[in-house]
């Protein structure tokens, strides 16, 4: 399908005044069902122009046969006015960064069938391919920026992964020749630099995944194998992390390569058996900032520093040598200091972070590195320096919030607004203009500009329709003590509250550990108080937003403090909300609100139906079958054969024997987070118990849904449960 520009009419358009949200509650006809999840559009990575004039963002949608979603980037005037795709074809294009000179929007898609790094002229033309890229499927905590323009908006520096796949087929294997038998299986075995040198073009092009350019002057293969086998065969370990999310680790590096955007020549400026990731250009132009986990045991040890790499010499400089780790480094605009996240104790983990990541920020050359937010005590994100270099803007969680804050020499920054929102991307022109996406509770997220005043403009309306056909509720924000201080919590009301009438509750509990549940949208909330359900959502001891000491809360004491507050949380609304019937109550939540759902019912016979999500049940075999075994460590400081008796008195299973709730566990087959086996373990126990439970398999599907048909029918299946128990006499 050819392209159609932000140039032409076609494109799809919002234009004449904003719908206001409030405007298209009083237009609503219906409840909010499971099938809305497939309707919501979701917006994203919002990039300002150098100028500040236009904004480019990212709206991701359903795909028509509800396999899968499509992402296309969306233009819009940073002074307000006509909202409109940049592209219309079938593929999709996410990450859309802009040159230096504002001339070009760079972006991935996989138009020709291959992901690739393409090029849209912004005053009309063709894009074109600068060169395809390869990713690996390992998962790299933190990672940030994969995509970066040299200063002069000439050539563009990326990640990409230019070894040979080497993940071994699942094809039966052929009859083993009478030559091999009683020899010990082939290793596959890394290249060296000069064996590459000596291949054929043909293969050395493959090797770097880029048509028709010559290969890079420091390319290497794999330096190890997670896998060494017999083709098509047997799978041989290793490699502790031999995983991916949803699948075996395909043994694929990511490195740092640049892109002469004219040329199209490529250079390749890392190597080795290492990750790196979250990089930045230098001013200069001189240096790229990246992040990498240079341990001598990268898969065991989870400590990531900051380094550059010289891109005329490849020479690699080490800024960090911390017992935390430091994640999305960036440049000030003069080049003289890097700032970034990080954290400082050795409890980090590839995946949860118990502790909250700071803001840093260290000189260039090296030397000393100084807090910007120590006195904040809040998990930062999405660091930006000013324009003028003099202070940093990032992204910080409290109370529920996620708000832009700017920090200077100041140990406590401040908030640039405040609303009751929470911000997920946000971007700096160089005049200082800030465009943003934030959402509400009753509002998925859209496209606003910070204005001179303090207050943020709409700029887009991307769920205009599906605002104005549905009911929608305010949550009701509330405290209650504990024996940690104060503990905040949101309900939402049924949709059709009524006076005198009385309402079934749901706990609705968040994972990490260290979550936050706030005034985010949050889909399954609404469709849940749409079908008639007091909704009740709390934060915890252990929650983020609330500072270091209460995020260590549940450190070492899952099921304990944490447990208590949910209880107390639901005694508390209890109280406070007359509607809620508390002889009809259920509990639910994913990951480790599925282990606390699980641990809920073998503590308590109050709730009538649970459902547990992606959950845990035995901590011990949990921590073996995970991706994440640093997980356990870091919460309970220690291994199974340090702390036995703690992970296992943890554990929902070993108290099995106490539940009598039915209980419906949803679980991705291809889960390495959480693995398949912990829904079956606890879907074992309560059967052989005779307690009712239902087990659904979602194939494909990993920690958390991903396909539209699997995300509508897992919230149907949860509403059917709780109906069943909670509804039906």
């Amino acid at each position: 399908m050819r392209l159609i520009y932000i140039i032409i009419a076609l494109s799809i358009a919002f234009s004449g005044a904003l719908l206001d949200p409030a405007a298209s509650q009083a237009q609503a006809r219906r409840a909010m069902a499971p099938t809305d999840l497939s309707v919501i559009r979701d917006v994203s990575d919002v990039q300002i122009s150098p100028d500040g004039s236009k904004v480019v963002f990212v709206v991701t949608e359903t795909a028509q046969d509800k396999s899968g979603q499509i992402s296309h980037l969306w233009m819009a005037p940073a002074n307000g006015g006509e909202v409109k795709r940049l592209t219309v074809w079938d593929a999709g294009e996410t990450s859309p960064r802009w040159s230096p000179d504002g001339k070009w929007i760079a972006f991935y898609s996989d138009r020709d069938k291959k992901n690739g790094i393409w090029i849209f002229p912004v005053e009309g033309g063709e894009p074109r391919l600068v060169c395809h890229v390869m990713r690996t499927n390992f998962h790299l905590k933190g990672a940030g920026e994969s995509l970066t323009w040299s200063p002069d908006s000439k050539r563009i520096a990326f990640i990409s992964s230019p070894e040979i796949l080497n993940e071994v087929s699942q094809q039966p294997a052929p009859p083993v020749d009478p030559k091999l038998a009683g020899l010990p299986p082939v290793v596959f075995r890394p290249l060296t630099r000069e064996e590459i040198d000596k291949l054929p073009i043909e293969v050395r092009e493959m090797i770097f995944r880029a048509q028709g350019q010559a290969m890079g002057k420091k390319a290497v293969s794999p330096l190890d194998n997670a896998v060494s086998a017999l083709p098509d065969d047997p799978r041989v370990i290793t490699r502790l992390q031999y995983k991916s999310r949803t699948s075996f680790s395909d043994n694929l590096r990511s490195h740092i390569i640049v892109a002469d955007i004219e040329t199209r020549r490529l250079s390749q400026l890392t190597d080795g058996i290492f990750y790196e990731h979250s990089i930045n250009w230098s001013p200069k132009g001189d240096e790229i900032v990246f992040a990498s986990n240079r341990e001598p045991d990268p898969d065991k040890i989870n400590n990531t520093d900051l380094f550059t790499v010289n891109v005329d010499t490849f020479a690699v400089r080490q800024l960090t040598r911390t017992k935390g780790c430091e994640w999305t480094p960036v440049f000030s605009p003069d080049g003289s200091e890097i700032a970034f996240t990080g954290t400082s104790r050795e409890i980090t983990t590839i995946d949860s972070v118990a502790e909250d990541a700071h803001v840093f920020v260290i000189p260039a050359r090296g030397g000393a590195v100084r807090e910007l937010n120590s006195e904040q005590d809040r998990r930062a994100t999405s660091v930006k320096w000013a324009p003028d270099g003099k202070s940093v803007f990032f992204t910080a969680s409290d109370h529920g919030k996620t708000l832009i804050y700017n920090a200077g020499n100041q140990k406590r920054p401040s908030a640039v607004f405040d609303k009751s929102v929470q911000v997920s991307s946000f971007s700096i022109s160089n005049e200082g203009k800030i465009a943003l996406i934030s959402s509400s509770p009753a509002e998925p997220a859209e496209l606003f500009i910070l204005k001179s005043s303090g207050e943020i403009a709409r700029l887009s309306n991307i769920n205009q329709q599906f605002l104005s056909t549905v009911k929608l509720t305010q949550p009701r924000q509330f405290t209650f003590k504990s024996d940690v201080g104060e503990v905040e919590a949101w309900l939402y009301p049924p949709a059709d509250l009524a006076e005198g009438k009385k309402y079934p509750l749901i706990l609705n509990i968040h994972g990490g550990p260290h979550g936050m549940f706030g005034y985010s949208f949050n889909s399954s909330a609404q469709v849940m108080a749409a079908n008639g359900y007091a909704v009740l959502m709390v934060n915890p001891r252990g929650s983020s937003g609330y500072g270091q000491k209460f995020a260590d809360g549940c450190l070492n004491d899952w099921g304990g403090g944490d447990y208590r507050d949910l209880m107390r949380g639901v005694n508390e609304a209890l109280g406070r909300f007359p509607f809620i019937d508390g002889d009809r109550m259920a509990v639910t939540g994913g990951s480790y609100g599925g282990y606390m759902t699980n641990w809920v019912i073998t503590q308590s016979d109050r709730f009538k139906a649970a459902v547990a999500s992606a959950s845990l049940s035995n901590l011990i075999s949990f921590y073996s079958t995970s991706l994440y075994q640093d997980l356990i460590h870091a919460e309970f400081n220690g291994y199974p054969w340090d702390n036995f008796d703690i992970l296992w008195d943890r554990s929902p299973l070993k108290h099995v024997k106490n539940a009598k709730t039915p209980l419906l566990l949803l679980h991705g087959e291809q889960d390495n987070d959480v693995h398949m086996t912990q829904a079956e373990e606890m879907f074992t126990a309560m059967k052989m118990r005779g307690i009712e439970s239902v087990l659904v398999r979602y194939p494909r599907e990993g920690h958390g849904f991903r396909e539209p048909r699997h995300r509508e029918d897992s919230l149907a299946r949860t509403l059917q449960w709780f109906d069943k128990y909670l509804k039906q006499n």
